[in-house]
């Protein structure tokens, strides 16, 4: 379960500011309190709900074993995701989103397994057998992908779920997730479609405090439900090897009231063979019966039987 949200935490990181009144979204409304010297003020009972409640899905995600990938490119935000999501050890994006991250996840796994290849290359010597410019090429190539997908190079499958910081700046990110049915949770300031994300935050995604105090929160849900996981995997296998200690003795008890001994083992079995052997008969009957089919059989030739055929229609007649 997600840990209770204090609206005077969020009111000291400053979540509640939103942008100039000319630039809101009116899809926004249902979250904006008040307006303040041409400013729009979020609802911040509203924020600490949604939180709670984005919270609290990201938990169960992350029970289940899956991956949730953060998005953020602005510049306030990089270093504050970039750690978080590292702690709760998810995948993030914090530099330029890769065009068809998502929709063309192959490719971009391709370029994935060409830093590892490099990184096989340096480490097996193949590296230092190529030419001077060759390898300042590669370093490039190498120190580029790094930069840009280094963060999602153990991300081997689509993630469950998207956190994206400012849904207008990465709208791309959230096409793409839409595209795929992969639900979105994101930080929606007043200038943005809150319709284009399943979980809503309404907070301001611009402030750098205001960031933190929202991500902070849904990397702690995170890593909860991570722990949770790890004490339900181990009560699992530890039930396993009780079980495996208790069925041994069970067994050889088993054994020793079922197993018959050796010897009568074998008494049973030179029975049964001698049951089988056919007893040589004692009547003459039997004998002189034995001794005439152990006599040569004469076979006829072809004449011989056409001949005694014709013999037998010429007495019919």
């Amino acid at each position: 379960m997600a840990n209770k949200v204090e609206v005077k935490e969020l009111l000291d990181a400053g979540v509640h500011f939103g942008h100039l009144t000319r630039r809101w979204n009116p899809n926004m409304a249902p979250y904006i309190y008040m307006e303040r010297n041409g400013i729009h003020i979020i609802n911040l009972y509203k924020s600490a709900a949604k939180m709670q409640e984005a919270g609290e899905a990201l938990n169960k995600i992350a029970a289940s074993g899956r991956k949730i990938l953060f998005v953020a490119t602005k510049k306030q935000a990089k270093e504050i995701v970039a750690e978080h999501a590292a702690k709760a050890n998810m995948p993030f994006i914090t530099e330029r989103w890769p065009g068809g991250m998502l929709t063309n996840f192959i490719t971009i796994r391709k370029a994935v397994k060409k830093m590892s290849s490099i990184d096989r290359m340096k480490k097996d010597g193949t590296f230092n057998t190529l030419s001077k410019k060759e390898r300042l090429q590669v370093d490039r190539l190498r120190a580029k992908l790094e930069k840009n997908l280094g963060s999602i190079s153990e991300m081997s499958r689509l993630p469950s779920a998207l956190f994206v910081v400012d849904i207008t700046r990465e709208h791309i990110a959230v096409k793409e997730a839409q595209k795929l049915n992969i639900p979105i949770f994101a930080m929606v300031d007043t200038n943005s479609d809150p319709r284009e994300v399943e979980y809503v935050i309404p907070s301001n995604d611009d402030a750098s405090k205001s960031i933190d105090k929202v991500v902070s929160y849904m990397a702690e849900s995170i890593i909860a439900g991570l722990s949770e996981r790890k004490s339900n995997k181990d009560a699992k296998e530890d039930n396993k090897e009780e079980k495996a200690d208790k069925a041994p003795k069970a067994k050889k008890s088993d054994d020793k009231v079922e197993a018959p001994s050796k010897d009568a083992e074998d008494k049973k079995a030179t029975k049964e063979a001698k049951a089988d052997v056919e007893v040589p008969s004692t009547d003459a009957e039997d004998k002189k019966a034995m001794k005439e089919a152990k006599k040569d059989v004469k076979l006829e030739s072809k004449e011989e039987t056409l001949e005694k055929a014709a013999d037998s229609t010429e007495e019919k007649e």
